[in-house]
C-alpha cells in the first residue's frame, strides 16, 4: 500500500519584528559610551554625539546585513528566477530598494542631529535632542519591518535551494509526478533524493552532478508537473522555472505503464507544449521504468531499477550537451584524429638532399659536418664527445 505524505502544520510562530531585535541592540551599544573630557559639559556634549553616531552607525550596519546575502556574490539568473516565481516579480528588488533608501536617510538624519547639538545647551537640551534622534530612528526602521522579513524568508528559501554554477552544463530532469524522476537522477548523477511510490514526493529542487570527461554536469531533480496553466501550485512553478531559465537540456520522462495515474496522451501534451514554448531549448524525451513493459517504442526506454539504457542515455546527454568549439576528451581526441595527419605524423623524415659531386682534391668537409657524421658513425661520435 502507498504510504500516505505527511502532513504538515501550518501553524505559526509569534515573534517581535525584526526591527525591535535591531533597535535594542543600537540603543544598548549607544549606552555603553563612555566619554573622556576635561570638564561635565565637555562629557554630555560629547556623551550625546557619540550615542547618535554609535546607534547610527550599528543600525547601518544591520541593515547591510540583511542585503548581503543579495549582493554578495550577486544572485545567478536562476536564483532571481526562482525567487521572481515564488515571491513575485521586483519583489526583492523593491525590499532592497526600500533599505538602500533606509540607509541614505539614516546617515543624513545622524548628521543633522549633530548639527542640532551645536546648538543645543545644558544636558537636558542634550538629551532633548538624542531622544529625538532616537525617536526618527526607531520609525525609519519600522517602515522597512516588512522588507527585512521578506528578505529574510528569500534568504530562507534560496538557503534550502541547491546552488547552480553559472556556465556549467545542467541536465533538468522533468515530467509529470510519480514518473520515475528522482530514481532516474539518482542512477544518473551523485544525487540521492527521495523516493517513493506515491506522487508529489519530491517537494524542492535538487541537484547531483556527474562527470562528463570534459566538464561536470549538473543534473537537476524537479517536482512533478501537471501541466495546468495558470492553476499551478508552488512545486510546479519552481519545477517550470528551473525548466526555463536553469536548462541546457532537459529530460522529459514519460511513464507509459499508467501506474503514476496520469495517461500517456496527457503526458505527451505537456511535452508538446513545452516544444512550443521553449523552442530553442534541447528536450529529450524517454520512456521510463522499461522493466515494466516490453516491445518497441517510439522513444528511447530506461529501466532506473534494472540499469537496463541508463549507458546509452549518458552518451546521448554526452553528446546533447558536449561544448562546441571547445577541445573534447583526451581519448576522443586520440580516436577522432584524422587518417592523413595519422599518416602524416608517422612518416619517416625525408632524408636531405645530397651534396652535389666535386673533385676530391677540392673537397674539404667541415669537422663536425653532417656528411662525416653520416659516413663515418664513429668519427661524429668521436667529435661530439670532443
Amino acid at each position: 500500500m502507498a504510504q500516505r505524505p505527511v502532513r504538515r502544520s501550518r501553524r505559526v510562530e509569534t515573534r517581535d519584528p525584526a526591527s525591535v531585535g535591531i533597535l535594542d541592540v543600537a540603543f544598548h551599544r549607544a549606552s555603553l559610551v563612555t566619554p573622556h573630557g576635561a570638564t561635565k559639559a565637555e562629557r554630555d556634549r560629547l556623551r550625546a554625539r557619540l550615542k547618535i553616531v554609535r546607534s547610527s552607525a550599528t543600525v547601518l550596519r544591520h541593515l547591510r546585513l540583511e542585503a548581503r546575502p543579495f549582493t554578495v556574490p550577486p544572485l545567478s539568473d536562476f536564483d532571481r528566477a526562482l525567487v521572481a516565481a515564488r515571491f513575485g516579480d521586483g519583489t526583492l528588488e523593491r525590499s532592497l530598494a526600500r533599505l538602500r533608501r533606509a540607509e541614505e536617510r539614516i546617515r543624513g538624519l545622524a548628521r543633522e542631529a549633530e548639527r542640532s547639538l551645536g546648538r543645543a545647551s545644558g544636558p537636558d537640551a542634550l538629551g532633548d535632542e538624542v531622544r529625538a534622534f532616537y525617536g526618527r530612528l526607531s520609525s525609519f526602521v519600522r517602515e522597512i519591518d516588512r522588507d527585512i522579513e521578506r528578505l529574510r524568508a528569500i534568504d530562507r528559501f534560496l538557503d534550502e535551494r541547491p546552488h547552480l554554477e553559472p556556465g556549467s552544463p545542467t541536465l533538468v530532469v522533468a515530467g509529470f509526478p510519480n514518473v520515475g524522476k528522482s530514481s532516474l537522477v539518482a542512477r544518473l548523477s551523485s544525487a540521492r533524493p527521495k523516493v517513493a511510490d506515491y506522487p508529489f514526493t519530491t517537494l524542492s529542487i535538487a541537484v547531483g552532478h556527474a562527470d562528463l570527461g570534459f566538464d561536470r554536469l549538473q543534473v537537476l531533480d524537479t517536482p512533478g508537473v501537471l501541466g495546468r496553466p495558470g492553476r499551478s501550485n508552488d512545486a510546479e512553478t519552481e519545477a517550470t522555472t528551473a525548466v526555463r531559465h536553469g536548462a541546457t537540456v532537459v529530460l522529459f520522462v514519460i511513464d507509459p505503464t499508467g501506474a503514476s495515474g496520469y495517461s500517456v496522451p496527457e503526458q505527451e501534451a505537456l511535452l508538446a507544449r513545452w516544444h512550443e514554448e521553449f523552442p530553442d531549448l534541447a528536450i529529450l524525451a524517454v520512456d521510463s521504468k522499461s522493466d515494466l513493459v516490453r516491445g518497441p517504442g517510439e522513444r528511447p526506454r530506461v529501466s532506473a531499477v534494472t540499469g537496463e539504457g541508463i549507458d546509452a542515455l549518458r552518451i546521448r546527454v554526452r553528446d546533447m550537451l558536449r561544448p562546441r568549439g571547445e577541445l573534447p576528451p583526451m581519448e576522443e581526441a586520440l580516436e577522432e584524429t584524422p587518417t592523413a595527419d595519422r599518416a602524416a605524423a608517422e612518416a619517416p623524415e625525408p632524408e636531405p638532399p645530397e651534396e652535389a659531386s666535386v673533385p676530391t682534391a677540392r673537397r674539404s668537409p667541415r669537422r663536425g659536418s653532417g656528411t662525416a657524421r653520416r659516413s663515418t658513425p664513429r668519427t661524429a661520435s668521436r667529435s661530439r664527445a670532443e
